[in-house]
């Protein structure tokens, strides 16, 4: 029987000044070179354990296959072009249910999704989740609806 693994979106919200070199290594190892710029993996105990070192700078928690359908159609690229001009919207969502049910994103766009800021704002980039943004969340989708 196969387990079903979670994907779990990471969004930086803060930027370089005063980093630590292992946590620097840890961001470009989740390719999260600039903030607002998001990325989703599998829950795994490695992954866990990078987020771990990371979590004053980034924001990450459990995401839909809405979310991640909306993240493919708006944010999703593959290359130099747009993946909405390339694909269709019956195959981007096709796509959407694939990488929330366990694949890679790099299969079907780029893993990075550079996103911009959230509408409103952020409420707090150096407090944890229930007063700020940092941290871990129950779940991403409202900020990343307010972010796409």
């Amino acid at each position: 029987m196969k387990v079903m693994l979670m994907k779990i979106a990471i969004v930086r919200v803060r930027g370089i000044r005063n980093m630590v070199p292992k946590i620097k290594k840890t961001l470009e190892l989740l390719r999260l070179n600039k903030p607002n710029h998001c990325v989703l993996i599998d829950e795994s105990p490695q992954n866990k354990g990078m987020l771990n070192v990371v979590k004053d700078y980034v924001t990450f928690g459990p995401v839909s296959e809405d979310t991640v359908y909306r993240l493919l159609l708006k944010r999703g690229t593959k290359g130099a072009s747009l993946l909405r001009k390339v694909a269709k919207e019956a195959d981007i969502k096709k796509a959407a249910n694939e990488v929330a049910s366990g694949k890679k994103v790099s299969d079907y766009a780029d893993p990075v999704f550079r996103l911009p800021p959230p509408s409103k704002g952020y409420r707090d980039i150096r407090r944890s989740y229930p007063a700020g943004d940092l941290g871990k969340r129950d779940e991403m989708d409202t900020l990343l609806r307010r972010m796409i």
